[in-house]
């Protein structure tokens, strides 16, 4: 390993990258001293400082999107997720300013709300339908359900899930004299707020024998069929199993589908596994870019929220104790409106849109793969649908900014997604910028160079 060839090419890459997107930096700095932003520190690296910093973005449209410098990127980070038909879509706008039109009614019942939930039910094959505004609210209202209607209070999720940030999921598994504990994630969260939370090892056999052994005092399981940063685990068969245990035990199956639902297949995670969940969380997609949460699921839970099913002209009336739930800006007129356009959207196409989209991303993974492969690089793609990430065994951050410097916008966390507006002419540019990439960190000493071009070397000697 040559350092000095590798800091001479750091150097240059940061010299040509802050130079490129100097007024982002400019930003970053000027309202760092006001603006609270996770965004800008999280997973900071020393070595990397001086590019570390988000992006702000002009403008987007379509596949595109264009910094406060001009630079031109084609997006695959797309909203993380939220953008499956690309930015702007002409549907979705068009809906936003037929609402906006017609005003912003807070208070009286949201007109749409009973559609959209009819158009949810009828793709997600679930009973009842209730909005929040974000994936967090809808998680912890989930649970707060599953509580309710089995009056218990003990919960099971697993490490490596990302469900939001409520406290009372923030958990992490320690080791403490031996035994194995749950502790808070992180300062700020109180002991007890976690307190009845098991953190289990996803797909692990074992955790199924765990969730066995609590099963008398277990609400729920929340489960991210398939997590964001471990897109290669796809544990079909444990789901399987775990379906069937909580079944038995009366314990009620959560699925996260923020990232999963209407990206996957029209009806999300469950339909591509073949599984029934009790409940399951939507957003993102949905939303149609506008903040939303769903939380969708059978009646036996959702009737907690308003006392079930009653009839007008009888002496019929809410029976179900109702347990708490609201929000002044559930059911926003506006998220509502583009929900309703990407729901019919979605069921007017067809499954056909995310098949195919699902395709061209595994085409798209193959390629990268297979010319890594050639290069004898620690580096690939996994992927999960239309949903995809770079793993690797080696320090990859330079990679990630030439990419940037070349105009594919990844963001620092690393997921990406392909949307219906990605053009193949934008495919091949990837590729391009991928391969442009890797030869620019093997001159500079990241990245080994292939032991054929070593030989090819050697006999031009």
């Amino acid at each position: 390993m040559n350092e000095s060839l590798q800091q001479k090419h750091l150097l240059a890459l940061i010299e040509r990258y802050t130079q490129r997107t100097k007024t982002s930096k400019s930003f970053a700095q000027k309202y760092r001293p006001v603006l609270a932003d996770n965004r800008a520190s999280d997973g900071f690296r020393l070595p990397v400082k001086e590019m570390f910093y988000p992006l702000v973005a002009k403008q987007t449209l379509g596949s595109k999107m264009w910094d406060i410098d001009g630079n031109e990127y084609i997006d695959i980070t797309m909203g993380f997720g939220i953008n499956l038909f690309g930015h702007n879509p002409s549907f979705i706008k068009q809906a936003l300013l037929e609402q906006l039109d017609s005003g912003l009614q807070i208070g009286a019942q949201a007109e749409l709300a009973g559609e959209v939930a009819e158009l949810i039910c009828e793709l997600t094959k679930m009973d009842r339908v209730a909005f929040s505004n974000t994936g967090t609210e809808a998680v912890m209202a989930a649970l707060r359900l599953a509580r309710a209607a089995t009056k218990r209070n003990k919960i099971a999720l697993f490490s490596g899930s990302y469900h939001g940030h409520f406290d009372g999921i923030l958990a992490i598994q320690k080791k403490i004299n031996g035994d194995l504990q749950t502790m808070p994630k992180a300062p700020g969260i109180p002991a007890n707020f976690v307190e009845n939370v098991l953190v289990l090892d996803y797909a692990n056999p074992q955790s199924l024998e765990i969730i066995k052994a609590h099963r008398h005092e277990l609400a729920a399981v929340l489960v991210e069929p398939v997590q964001s940063r471990r897109l290669d685990l796809q544990p079909k068969e444990f789901l399987h199993q775990l379906r069937k245990l909580t079944k038995e035990s009366e314990i009620a199956l959560i699925f996260d589908e923020m990232v999963s639902g209407f990206r996957i297949h029209q009806g999300g995670a469950q339909a591509w596994f073949g599984i029934e969940a009790d409940i399951a969380t939507y957003g993102k997609i949905v939303g149609g870019g506008m903040p939303i949460g769903v939380i969708a699921g059978k009646a036996a839970y959702m009737d907690k929220i308003d006392g079930g099913l009653w009839n007008y002209g009888d002496d019929s009336y809410p029976q179900v104790e109702k347990t708490i739930f609201a929000g002044t800006f559930c059911k926003h007129p506006m998220a509502l409106a583009a929900a309703r356009s990407v729901l019919y959207y979605l069921k007017n196409q067809g499954p056909i849109l995310q098949q195919q989209l699902n395709y061209r991303t595994s085409q798209l993974v193959e390629t990268l793969n297979a010319y890594f492969k050639e290069n004898e690089l620690s580096v690939w793609l996994v992927n999960f649908g239309s949903q995809f990430r770079a793993a690797a065994s080696i320090d990859i951050d330079p990679f990630l900014f030439h990419l940037l410097e070349k105009g594919i916008f990844i963001c620092e966390g690393r997921s990406c997604f392909l949307s219906t507006a990605h053009t193949d002419q934008d495919m091949n540019r990837i590729i391009e910028a991928v391969k442009e990439s890797v030869q620019e960190m093997q001159e500079g000493g990241f990245f080994p160079v292939p032991s054929h071009q070593k030989s090819t070397c050697t006999s031009l000697k």
